[in-house]
């Protein structure tokens, strides 16, 4: 299935983890797509991507405030809009950013229409209800990451049957079989973190969690950041046998995925889950956004309260007692990636919608 125009896309930052899906969402549209994306501030320290098939065009973002009254101003977008003249707008349900509702006017006024993409929104009472209510029904279509935010998007009034669900998702479907493992751990089991070492990711606790386990798992932390050197610090005194591998990227992950009974995110974000998954792991997640809700089930892994460390201690305690299931679990990892979440299932979900808003 393809979008037979041309579509424009908004996004305030290019992260180098949407280029596959940029790129591949761009193969489906038969005049072509172009991405309007500025730079993100230098203390997000989001790793900015190059696209191969969509035509990428630099905004440029005034960033203004701070922290929960972050606002963002993209200049250049109107004209962006004029030299592309785009059938279809796909932009970020983002009331943060002020250059939105021009862009909005603009595809309306030449009676084209305008798809939203976001997370969703936890509905508040009162006047800030209405608020996000009516920034919502400028679009003429809602794209959530997930049936949480679609439920959110509906909960203030968006018509269900202009909203889809593509689930959030950075990798492609599998392209090898899944790893097979044996019946029995060796020796002891084998946990993997992998992510950006920083202070929300909650390496402390895996740390203080393993040394409470009776199997002393090998523990496998794969990546670098701000908090490696603490990390390291702290693992000298309750974890010593912790190995800290450093960054590792595309196919150098492969062996340690490969050698893992068990993967652990106890801190929030974390895009390495589903890839951990393609590798045929189940999971042990700290409850997000609501992304995870789709990815993570009882059939293939566990979501815990973040910060819970009590939580997090039975959890593992609990995945790593009965290796058959755990096997089991694992398989159910590969076939949800495999069949239901992934970038070419995402790609899909957005042509939907798409061809359902132009006529």
């Amino acid at each position: 299935m393809n979008f037979s125009g041309k579509l424009g896309l908004q996004q305030r930052v290019l992260p180098s983890y949407r280029v596959p899906f940029f790129d591949l969402l761009a193969s489906h549209c038969e005049g072509g797509m172009s991405l309007f994306a500025g730079q993100a501030r230098h203390v997000e320290m989001i790793a900015s991507g190059t696209t191969q098939i969509a035509k990428h065009v630099e905004a440029d973002n005034l960033h203004l405030l701070g922290g929960p009254f972050y606002l963002c101003y993209q200049r250049g977008f109107i004209n962006w809009l004029e030299d592309w003249n785009p059938d279809a707008l796909i932009m970020e349900a983002n009331p943060r950013y002020l250059a939105s509702p021009s862009a909005v006017n603009w595809m309306h006024k030449r009676g084209r229409n305008v798809l939203g993409w976001g997370l969703g929104f936890p509905s508040p009472s009162g006047r800030g209800a209405g608020v996000r209510a009516r920034f919502l029904h400028q679009f003429d279509g809602m794209i959530a990451y997930s049936q949480r935010g679609a439920e959110e998007y509906a909960a203030l009034g968006f018509p269900r049957e202009k909203i889809f669900v593509a689930h959030n998702s950075v990798s492609p479907a599998p392209a090898e079989p899944m790893p097979t493992r044996p019946s029995t751990f060796d020796l002891r089991p084998t946990l993997l973190f992998v992510g950006r070492l920083q202070a929300r990711k909650r390496i402390d606790s895996l740390l203080r969690a393993c040394a409470e386990m009776d199997s002393k798992p090998r523990l496998l932390i794969v990546g670098d950041g701000p908090e490696r050197a603490a990390m390291e610090a702290l693992a000298k005194e309750v974890y010593p046998s912790a190995e800290f591998i450093g960054a590792k990227h595309g196919t150098e992950l492969k062996p340690y995925f490969q050698q893992a009974d068990l993967f652990v995110l106890p801190g929030t974000g974390g895009l390495a889950v589903q890839e951990a998954m393609s590798y045929g792991l189940p999971v042990i997640v700290a409850k997000g956004d609501g992304t995870q809700d789709d990815l993570v089930r009882e059939k293939n892994g566990w979501q815990i309260e973040p910060e819970n460390y009590d939580a997090l201690v039975s959890t593992m305690k609990n995945a790593l007692s009965d290796i058959a299931r755990l096997r089991e679990m694992g398989k159910e990892s590969f076939r949800i990636v495999s069949e239901e979440i992934n970038i070419g299932k995402m790609a899909e979900t957005f042509v939907k919608a798409l061809n359902s808003i132009v006529t």
